[in-house]
């Protein structure tokens, strides 16, 4: 059921079959619970013994090299703190202000330049518009006059029309003579007329 599979055998791992459980066999430190092994039931630790002369050796090179590198992370931290003194007040500070100057001098140049070819643009579009609404205006304007010509050439028209008319109207003066005509030129207004409005069918006069 169980089947050991060592690490210097990585082809077995994967021809393992599947429905075997794997345990890998590994070499690894004792828990807490497990006892003493009988090998080491007497043994009596016991710390490496001390040369004094390497002590005294070693303890000089150490305090040697903690002064190495506090020295240099002093002057690391010098040379960082100058530079960024320069940076803020000294030469380099004046040479980026400089710069500064310089480059805003520029942009306003710029700036100015820019506003002047804007303010152009800007009144050769107001005059353009204001010519358009000019031409807007006069056109307008003639139309309004064509369109009140044509209205009163429409009205004169309909009154002389109306004084033509105004020629056969009756009126007191020639009363007996549309009656006679009346009476001498009989209609006959009983006719039936077709879809197309012509007459089809008209009654005798008696």
């Amino acid at each position: 059921m169980f089947q050991i599979i060592t690490r210097s055998n990585p082809v077995i791992r994967l021809l393992a079959p599947r429905g075997a459980v794997l345990v890998e066999a590994v070499r690894g430190r004792k828990t807490r619970t497990d006892p003493k092994a009988k090998s080491k039931e007497g043994r009596i630790k016991t710390p490496p013994p001390v040369d004094p002369v390497e002590m005294v050796v070693l303890r000089e090179r150490f305090t040697e090299y903690d002064l190495i590198m506090r020295a240099l992370r002093l002057e690391f931290k010098e040379e960082m703190l100058r530079k960024r003194y320069e940076e803020e007040v000294g030469s380099l500070a004046e040479e980026r202000a400089k710069q500064e100057a310089e480059e805003h001098r520029s942009l306003m140049t710029w700036n100015q330049e820019e506003n002047l070819r804007m303010l152009k643009i800007r009144e050769l579009r107001v005059q353009k518009e204001v010519e358009a609404a000019e031409v807007k205006k006069t056109e307008a304007a003639i139309l309004r006059e064509q369109a009140m010509e044509s209205f009163v050439k429409e009205k004169g028209e309909e009154i002389m029309r109306i004084q033509e008319e105004a020629k056969s109207f009756i009126n007191l003066e020639n009363l007996d003579q549309r009656i006679e005509e009346a009476l001498d030129n009989p209609k006959n207004y009983n006719f039936a007329i077709d879809k197309d409005g012509r007459v089809v069918k008209r009654t005798v006069l008696q």
